[in-house]
């Protein structure tokens, strides 16, 4: 028998590293490995990297630096970096700190449990190839403990669009996307183990064109089609979405698939047609326009969520302002927002940057645009009667929590598990939350 061991796992960046931490968790429990809340308790520690945001590679230096002092305590401690940092750093990371026993990039995690057997002492360990392998079809099946209602479920992985300002496509790879039959399987187990609502995951998760069994590639929309055959699965959401691979069927499939909630992330990034062509986005303003246009007619209700950056090498006031005025067309009820930093290896680090000042204004600028949309797009509810998915306790006694179906956090007084589907209707609107009561 195997003797039970801690494994301590800090997950940085996207929903898409949140689910490969669990698979990471699960195939290291083949070792023995039963997972812990604090690095203090863990005779393993792995961190899960990300590589988007300004300083990752920094950010997890530091991290690791915090870590000398468990190490030297505890010399069998063993300490590993996954994801998509330990991708672009490679041997450098062991190089930098040399108490770090393993380094395994996000395409090689299923090998990680053989990994993890060598590591340690003097010998490291590192793998960072791009294997041929399918690591979904090599990792163990997923253990049936009981699961919470949501979960986010990897169905693509990759990027063959190449942005100027972006690692993914050296990190993650070149789009690849997971056969239908696993991707059913899986979801499947997770629907019998608790979970009500997925989350279809993929860097560029409407490019899916998994191979389905009939030997045809399938769409996004045909595979969400047959996930809603599922019985007990009540909802299904997808990101992270490009403009480009928005196609028909997965328009119309927001408007005739009940399961399929009613919010859609579309990044657009810029409002101005000589900035996205800078970024090698491939779509226009007036495109992107457009293309929501033809959602809405789709599914009137939906609420739309997007990215955008400020600051990107020559943007001018202009460009800005046009950014700003998309925003003002569009209308979104969530966005996510950034100062353009550079990332090594990228087209856009070689060119001429704007000043950090600059960055930081127009930013702030954008921000409260798009915060009095969220906002107005929250009030909007109040009155209304929404589906809420019940995920846990709330911070008051008698008081449960979930999401709505457009993925506003509701909050009521009643007796409800975790998992429950129900109407409430919505009294008032917080700061980030709303408020309501059973129908």
């Amino acid at each position: 028998m195997t003797q039970s061991r801690k494994l301590f796992i800090k997950t940085y960046g996207c929903q898409m590293n949140v689910y490969d931490s669990e698979r990471m968790a699960e195939a290291l429990g083949g070792n023995g490995y039963d997972e812990v809340g604090s690095p203090e308790e863990a005779d393993m520690i792995l961190l899960n990297t990300c590589h988007i945001r300004e300083r990752a590679a920094e950010k997890i230096y530091s991290e690791l630096g915090r870590y000398k002092e468990l190490k030297q305590a505890k010399p069998d401690l063993k300490i590993g970096v996954a994801g998509c940092v330990a991708q672009a750093e490679g041997a450098e990371i062991m190089r930098r700190q040399p108490m770090v026993d393993l380094v395994v990039g996000p395409q090689s995690y299923h090998r990680l449990p053989e990994m993890e057997a060598r590591a340690g002492g003097r010998e490291k360990v590192i793998d960072t190839d791009f294997p041929e392998e399918d690591k979904f079809a090599h990792l163990a099946a997923r253990p049936k403990a009981k699961r919470g209602p949501t979960a986010f479920l990897t169905v693509q992985e990759g990027c063959d669009k190449f942005c100027a300002f972006c690692v993914v496509p050296y990190t993650r790879g070149a789009e690849v996307s997971r056969p239908v039959e696993r991707i059913l399987t899986e979801a499947r187990d997770l629907v019998d183990r608790g979970v009500r609502e997925l989350t279809l995951l993929g860097q560029n998760v409407n490019a899916y064109h998994g191979q389905g069994p009939d030997g045809r590639d399938w769409t996004l929309a045909r595979l969400i089609r047959r996930l809603a055959e599922i019985d007990g699965l009540a909802r299904i959401r997808f990101t992270t979405s490009h403009p480009n691979d928005m196609s028909d069927d997965l328009i119309a499939a927001h408007g005739d698939c009940d399961k399929l909630m009613p919010y859609l992330h579309l990044p657009v990034q810029s409002g101005s047609d000589r900035i996205l062509k800078r970024m090698n986005r491939s779509h226009t303003r007036d495109s992107y326009l457009r293309l929501i246009e033809r959602i809405r007619n789709a599914r009137p209700d939906i609420l739309l969520s997007g990215d955008f950056i400020v600051g990107f090498p020559e943007e001018t006031d202009n460009d800005f302002h046009d950014t700003l005025r998309l925003i003002e067309e569009v209308g979104y009820g969530q966005a996510y927002s950034f100062k353009y930093s550079t990332r090594p290896g990228t087209p856009a680090a070689e060119r001429a940057q704007v000043e950090e000042a600059v960055k930081d204004a127009r930013l702030q600028e954008l921000q409260a645009l798009i915060t009095r949309q969220q906002r107005a797009a929250q009030d909007a509810m109040v009155g209304r009667e929404v589906g809420v998915l019940v995920e846990r306790p709330g911070r008051m006694p008698g008081q449960v929590t979930g999401k709505s179906d457009h993925l506003h956090a509701v909050h009521m007084t009643a007796d409800l598990n975790p998992g429950a589907l129900v109407r409430v209707r919505i009294e008032s609107s917080g700061t980030n939350s709303l408020a309501g009561v059973l129908v």
